[in-house]
Formats: structure tokens, C-alpha cells, sequence
């Protein structure tokens, strides 16, 4: 597989300086950038996913006329969580 380069990327010296600051023991400028960059695209594709689900449940409700209200989604929240918290050990 070929490898291909990303544009030159201009930026404020504070950002620079701020992002080498961050860089962890033997790991590069550039090895930086391209994890950012992986992992926003990874989020956005994530983000895109989750946009198209929530229409397409949208969608479903209004062909079907089913909903569920707010205040039983929040009940069964508040129940999974109190059952969360009642197995985890006390601190």
C-alpha cells in the first residue's frame, strides 16, 4: 500500500509549541498529527453513525405512530442505574 502526504499545515507557534508539549517520550510531531487525525475521523464517523441511527428511529416512530415518553425512558435509566450502583462495592 502506498502511503500518500497530507497537506502543510500552518499554525499559530503557540499551538505548536503546545502540541510538542504534549508529546510523549519518544514520539514525534508527526506520529502526533496523524493519531489526531485518525481519531477525529474515527469520531466523526462515529458522530455520523449515531446522526443516521437517530433519524432512522425517527422515522420509524412516525410511520408507526409508536413513541416512547421521556419520562419512561428516564425511569428505566434510573432504574439501570441504581442497579449499577447497588452491585458495585461500597467505597
Amino acid at each position: 500500500m502506498k502511503t500518500a502526504t497530507m497537506p502543510a499545515l500552518r499554525v499559530e507557534p503557540a499551538l505548536r509549541l503546545a502540541a510538542e508539549n504534549m508529546l510523549r517520550p519518544g514520539e514525534t510531531l508527526s506520529a502526533f498529527v496523524e493519531d489526531s487525525l485518525r481519531r477525529n475521523v474515527a469520531f466523526r464517523r462515529t458522530q455520523r453513525e449515531f446522526i443516521a441511527r437517530g433519524l432512522a428511529s425517527r422515522d420509524a416512530a412516525k410511520e408507526s405512530g409508536e413513541y416512547v415518553s421521556a419520562q419512561e425512558v428516564l425511569g428505566k435509566l434510573s432504574a439501570k442505574l441504581e442497579k449499577a450502583r447497588n452491585k458495585s462495592p461500597a467505597k
